[in-house]
């Protein structure tokens, strides 16, 4: 392996899912300013995100729709009495 190619903040650090409030511990060198006491009693930089394999709709199978009808309702009345619409 190639010396001094890796970051030297290499460290434990909690990340949690905001929108579930699920948590789990792995390594990263992101920065953080807040900290959280994990389960083994010991204190750990916290990462927030917004979006995890906790969170998102392809890993909990929950899809979210737009609504699309109502999108082009609103679409053709407003362009209904243009010239392009005839």
């Amino acid at each position: 392996m190639k010396k001094d190619i890796h970051p030297s903040s290499y460290r434990t650090v909690v990340f949690k899912d905001i929108a579930t409030d699920e948590m789990f511990l792995t390594k990263s060198c992101t920065n953080s300013k807040e900290t959280i006491t994990w389960e083994d009693g010991k204190e750990y930089p916290l990462v927030k995100m917004e979006i995890s394999a906790y969170s998102h709709p392809f890993f909990t199978g929950k899809l979210k729709f737009v609504d699309t009808a109502g999108r082009i309702d609103k679409f053709n009345k407003k362009f209904a009495n243009s010239k392009f619409a005839k």
